[in-house]
Parts: C-alpha cells; sequence; structure tokens
C-alpha cells in the first residue's frame, strides 16, 4: 500500500495548480498555505479581489504567485484559473486547512486516467468541537452523498481540459460553486477521504441555526431559478 501511494505521488508531482481566491484573508491564509507545501504542488496562485490586509504580502513570502482579479469569487476564481499552467486544478478557500493525508489521496486521484472525466471535493469538517458543528458536517455529508453538491469551502480537484470543456467558474456573484458542479454532473463528482478543515467563525458569529437556515434558503432560491445577483442582495 505505501508503495503504492509513494507511486501515484511520483507520477502526479509539480502537475497541480492550487487556486485561492482572497479578499481580506491574511489571518487565515499563512496556515492555509503551510499545509500546502509538497512536491505535487506546481504552483500555488493567489487570485486577489482588492486586500487591504496582508493576504498578499503573507502569499509572495510563501511562494505563491499574486494576481488582482475583480472583486467577486467567480470572478477571482476564473481569473486564476486562466493563469494557472498546470494539468490539474485545485482550489480552496482562503480559511480551509487540508487535513493529513491530502497529498495521497489527491496524488491517487490525478493518477488514475479515468479522473480526467471526472472531479473530486474533500470531506467537509468545522475547528469547531460543539454538537452543533458535528451536526452540520453530517448535513452536509448527506447533501454530498445524495445531491452531489459539495460547496467550495470542500475544494474542487479537476483536470483542466475537463475544466475548460465545460466552461470554467462563470462570473457569478454567488453559487458559483454549486453552477460548476451542477455542469460536472452528480455522478462525476467523488469525495476524497480526506477532510477539508473550514473556520467556523462565520457560524458563530452569525448563529449555527441562522447561517445555515440562510444558506439553505439561497440554495433553494437558486434551483427555482433566482438570478445569483439577486440572491447575493439576500445573502449579504
Amino acid at each position: 500500500m505505501h508503495f503504492a501511494m509513494e507511486a501515484a505521488l511520483d507520477l502526479a508531482k509539480s502537475r497541480l495548480s492550487i487556486v485561492i481566491p482572497t479578499l481580506d484573508a491574511a489571518p487565515a491564509l499563512r496556515a492555509t498555505l503551510g499545509k500546502l507545501q509538497s512536491a505535487l504542488v506546481g504552483e500555488i496562485i493567489l487570485a486577489d479581489g482588492g486586500s487591504r490586509d496582508d493576504a498578499t504580502a503573507i502569499a509572495s513570502a510563501a511562494g505563491a504567485r499574486v494576481i488582482a482579479a475583480p472583486r467577486g469569487r467567480g470572478t477571482q476564481l476564473a481569473a486564476g484559473a486562466a493563469a494557472a499552467s498546470r494539468a490539474w486544478l485545485l482550489f480552496l478557500h482562503a480559511d480551509t486547512l487540508l487535513a493529513e493525508g491530502w497529498e495521497h489521496a489527491v496524488a491517487s486521484f490525478i493518477a488514475e486516467p479515468a479522473n480526467r472525466a471526472r472531479a473530486a471535493a474533500f470531506r467537509f469538517a468545522l475547528d469547531d468541537p460543539s454538537p452543533a458543528a458535528r451536526r452540520l458536517e453530517r448535513w452536509v455529508a448527506w447533501r454530498c452523498r445524495v445531491l452531489g453538491l459539495p460547496y467550495g469551502d470542500q475544494g474542487l480537484l479537476i483536470a483542466r481540459t475537463l475544466y475548460d470543456r465545460i466552461g470554467g467558474y462563470r462570473a457569478l456573484p454567488i453559487m458559483e460553486d454549486v453552477d460548476l458542479v451542477r455542469r460536472i454532473g452528480r455522478r462525476n463528482v467523488v469525495l476524497l477521504p480526506v477532510a477539508a478543515v473550514t473556520s467556523a467563525e462565520r457560524w458563530r458569529r452569525d448563529g449555527w441555526i441562522a447561517r445555515s437556515a440562510r444558506n439553505l434558503f439561497c440554495l433553494a432560491l437558486y434551483f427555482l431559478g433566482v438570478k445569483p445577483a439577486t440572491i447575493a442582495r439576500l445573502y449579504r
């Protein structure tokens, strides 16, 4: 098993571009970048939407390439992908920490030729010990298993050829992750057996029930055909 994992890692070396959209993300960014030091990673691109904190300086010091992009997660992700040069793309949020074992999980996925027609996301986890956090994690696991809808805070690993073929990220103010995953197709999204640990600060600040209900309400509006611009106004 160990030999197989090392072989997969060797095969996938430097084939990965990591794209991170940022906007005043300095408090979390250093830890996120620290988890990404690997021979697997060919480049890290920070698509910044106009940060006024130290996010870009932190990224540059860590060896990441910083590009400026119009503010908006969909726009920034698209700009980062356009600047990427490797055969595989991994999109991450700035406050997401990949758990131990992510390299082997990603390398094994990349090494399988059939996966060039599929994408992968990580298991959702929160950096909070409360029962409310565990309930939310179970809901997200159900959503991914039944609906095939991982969100952007679970990361997205996709071959460049597939990303380009389906049109990539669109310049949407919200739901850019759901929009892309739906075009990939429910049956073509795989969950990797490694956690992407996301900050629970937003839920602690807004309330576990209130924020989760708002997210679910926005998802329902999207599926009902409400324009993302309208959903974004309601979300804010």
